[in-house]
This record gives C-alpha cells, sequence and structure tokens, in this order.
C-alpha cells in the first residue's frame, strides 16, 4: 500500500530522517516508536508531504508521489491526523466534519453543478457527518466552535475528519495525546475498527508502549532518524536496540543476531 525508499531529510549539516526504507501492507498496523527526536514526526512529514525530501522517494501502490504537495497526496489517499491539532477553530464541530465529506466527494468527481444535486448532496453530508460525530461520542456537540472544545474533544474531532476523508492510509501521530483516561478508549476503539476492516493500511507514532502492545502488528523504531528495528512487537520492545534506545542500557557486548531480523545498531 505504502512504501518509502531511502527517505532522507537534511537541515543543514543534520540528518533529521537518514535513507529509511519501509513498505506497509494493508491490513495492517505498524507503530513507529523511538525516543524524543529520533525522527518520527519528520517522517511522517515527509510521508504526507509537509516536508520535501532531500533524496529518496515516496510510493503510493505503487504510484511515485514524492514530487506531490500534501493537499495532492491527500487526495491520492494519504491521511494524516497531527500531534498539534488542526482543525478549522471557528467553524462548528459539524462543519468540519461535513467539510471533509464533502472534500472527499468532489475529489472524487461526485459532485455536480446542479443546485438540486448539490442541496441533496449536503443532506447527506450532513447525515454522514453526525454519524461520524456519534462514533467518537460528539453528537452532542455537534453546534459548536471547533475552538470551544476541550482538547480531548479537539482530538477526536480531528479523528473523526480524517474518517471523513476514507483515506487508504491512515497516519495518527500520538492520537491519544492531552486525553483523559475516559476518553482514551474511544480513540483506540475507532482505530481497531479501522483495522479490522483489512483494507487499509493504519501507521501510528505512540509513546504509550501499552497501547503500541496492544494494537500493533508490527514495530518500527527509529533513532537518530535511522531505521534500527523492524519486527513482531514483542520481539521488537524485548530487543536489545530498542532497550538501549529507551532505558540506556548496553550495547557494547550485545551480538548482531540478538537484535530482530532488518535491525541493526
Amino acid at each position: 500500500m505504502l512504501e518509502t525508499r531511502e527517505l532522507t531529510v537534511r537541515f543543514g549539516g543534520h540528518v533529521a530522517v537518514d535513507h529509511v526504507s519501509c513498505r506497509f501492507d494493508a491490513g495492517t498496523l505498524t507503530s513507529i516508536v523511538g525516543p524524543n527526536g529520533a525522527g518520527k514526526t519528520t517522517y511522517f512529514n515527509l510521508v504526507s508531504g509537509q516536508l520535501a525530501a532531500s533524496e529518496g522517494r515516496v510510493l503510493l501502490q505503487g504510484r511515485d508521489i514524492t514530487a506531490l504537495p500534501a493537499p495532492l497526496r491527500t487526495r491520492q489517499g494519504l491521511g494524516r491526523a497531527f500531534q498539534l491539532t488542526q482543525l478549522f477553530p471557528n467553524l462548528t464541530v459539524q462543519e468540519n466534519v461535513r467539510l471533509a465529506v464533502q472534500a472527499r466527494e468532489q475529489g472524487r468527481g461526485k459532485a455536480g453543478l446542479d443546485l438540486l444535486r448539490i442541496w441533496l448532496d449536503r443532506r447527506e453530508w450532513i447525515d454522514e457527518a453526525q454519524s461520524l460525530l456519534a462514533s467518537v461520542r460528539l453528537q452532542d456537540k455537534a453546534g459548536s466552535l471547533a475552538a470551544a472544545l476541550p482538547h480531548g474533544d479537539q482530538r477526536k474531532l480531528e479523528v473523526a475528519v480524517l474518517m471523513a476523508l476514507d483515506p487508504l492510509v491512515y497516519m495518527f501521530d500520538e492520537p491519544t495525546a492531552g486525553m483523559s483516561v475516559d476518553e482514551v478508549p474511544v480513540v483506540l476503539e475507532l482505530i481497531r475498527s479501522l483495522k479490522a476492516r483489512k483494507d487499509r493500511c493504519i501507521l501510528l507514532v505512540e509513546h504509550k508502549m501499552d497501547v503500541v502492545r496492544e494494537l500493533s502488528d508490527r514495530i518500527v523504531v527509529l533513532v537518530n532518524g535511522q531505521l534500527v528495528a523492524d519486527g513482531e512487537p514483542s520481539a521488537v520492545i524485548a530487543s536489545p536496540v530498542v532497550q538501549q534506545a529507551y532505558l540506556g542500557t548496553a550495547l557494547d557486548a550485545v551480538p548482531g543476531d540478538a537484535l530482530p531480523a532488518g535491525s541493526s545498531a
């Protein structure tokens, strides 16, 4: 579904993402983890088009989208939820989701110029928006301004907007950040339901290792912009390279075959 080949970005003399090659399949959820400053969000920015790569390529369903700006990558099927919430603050909760539904349908050529058709489409868009808001338990706040929502509800609204776009690839950057304990299960259940469809690819940047263990089919570890481990969750979490990255344990005496397949210290 998605592939990066030797993806690299430099800021002056600093290499923030260093020749990262990865493939991500439909029906799988891959968590991208690593210590602070490892390059996780920067890698996301390269994939989704917020940053231009210094080297390397991004392919979606085999098509090279490296040269496309972020809006056109979204049209091609890359959906991104950000670490810092990105909403239309002065529009209502429902309007934020409805606009995403409308953008999706117009991108598919399903919204014409006939006034009656536009009115009927608008009714359908509103109905779908309400259904999505119900899925994130925000239906009672549909008329509220997005800016007036508490942080946890803004995060849930951003997930609803992303679901409205119905992308091929869902990219979640710390989706539970800033949420209260009772709000987190709502978002995790939505991510589980997307994963269960088996026709979408999900990438997750998350610092909560209990969430990573529960949801992931695979874990990719970045350290200093380099891919250092890639594999099945229990093996990766137990690997010396991950223990060193998170806990500072020594790697001096660790043999190469102690690392997961595809890893390098």
